[in-house]
């Protein structure tokens, strides 16, 4: 017996093989090797200041302060950030931060919570 991947919609363990791709028959997912392959290359892991892996969705706190661009605030250390999304830039961290609104910060300058 053949071992297939498991269905990375449902993670069903019962997959099978239809010509060049893989079919799931619990959830009727169609997905090909290759294809799987190159979506996990294509992300890019993006660390905090201590090395710890961040995701969407992770809270963080501010280690540093930092001066708001354009203005004369700025964001004290210890500021808790939750529900951060990660985009591509010099500028990692997409986010909405209490009493300051939208911003982008990079991960160097916080740590997972």
């Amino acid at each position: 017996m053949s071992n297939f991947p498991n269905c990375p919609k449902c993670n069903s363990e019962y997959t099978y093989e239809d010509g060049s791709h893989f079919v799931c028959p619990e959830c009727a997912h169609e997905w090909s090797l290759e294809s799987e392959n190159e979506n996990n290359e294509d992300k890019r892991i993006i660390k905090d200041a201590n090395g710890n892996v961040l995701n969407d969705g992770d809270s963080v706190t501010v280690i540093k302060d930092l001066k708001v661009k354009g203005s004369s605030l700025v964001i004290k250390i210890g500021t808790k950030v939750k529900n951060i999304r990660l985009i591509d830039g010099d500028h990692d961290i997409d986010c909405k931060i209490d009493s300051f609104g939208a911003m982008k910060l990079k991960s160097e300058f916080v740590k997972k919570i």
